[in-house]
């Protein structure tokens, strides 16, 4: 039987604040409940009124072996994860505001626009975009901002004030 799609994602990070406000105040992800019978810190993280995409390990839930938490996903086997979204001129702003690089792509002829970010510990994110509902496409990418799926750019420094944003700032 195969496989019937992507339930969630476990991402480790050493920085749980930082990687809650990230993908709360700026993607616009919900924290959830998460079953009390997880004794280590973390949190779950949704689309709003959805289940659980993503769950953070935080403490020693999140290090290797040898007591280790990863800090970009330069040396692992995952390149990045994908997620659907709506309002790619919207993110722009907002990752612009925050100081946090992006790079995005749209290829010629097809309807899918796409905007590269990491999240506080590097992990990169790819925020899928369909043009059809998207008003604002399309846009035009400056050369420095185009994907390069070689290119290393992510800069921890930026990630750290957002956990000085008020609780109820959403992207």
């Amino acid at each position: 039987m195969p496989a019937l799609g992507l339930f969630h994602t476990a991402i480790r990070t050493a920085d749980l604040a930082g990687t809650i406000a990230f993908y709360t105040r700026v993607l616009g992800l919900e924290e959830v409940p998460r079953p009390a019978t997880l004794k280590f810190p973390g949190a779950w993280l949704a689309v709003p009124g959805g289940d659980a995409i993503i769950h953070v390990y935080a403490g020693e839930a999140a290090r290797d072996p040898e007591g280790r938490i990863a800090a970009d996903n330069e040396a692992g086997v995952v390149d990045h994860l994908a997620m659907r979204a709506r309002g790619f001129t919207h993110y722009l702003r907002v990752l612009d505001a925050h100081g946090i690089a992006w790079r995005a792509q749209n290829r010629a002829g097809e309807p899918v626009w796409q905007l590269f970010v990491h999240d506080p510990s590097g992990l990169k994110l790819e925020l899928s975009f369909d043009q059809a509902q998207e008003p604002d496409l399309p846009v035009a990418i400056p050369e420095s901002r185009r994907y390069r799926a070689a290119e290393r750019w992510f800069d921890p420094a930026p990630y750290a004030a957002l956990t000085q944003l008020p609780a109820d700032q959403v992207a």
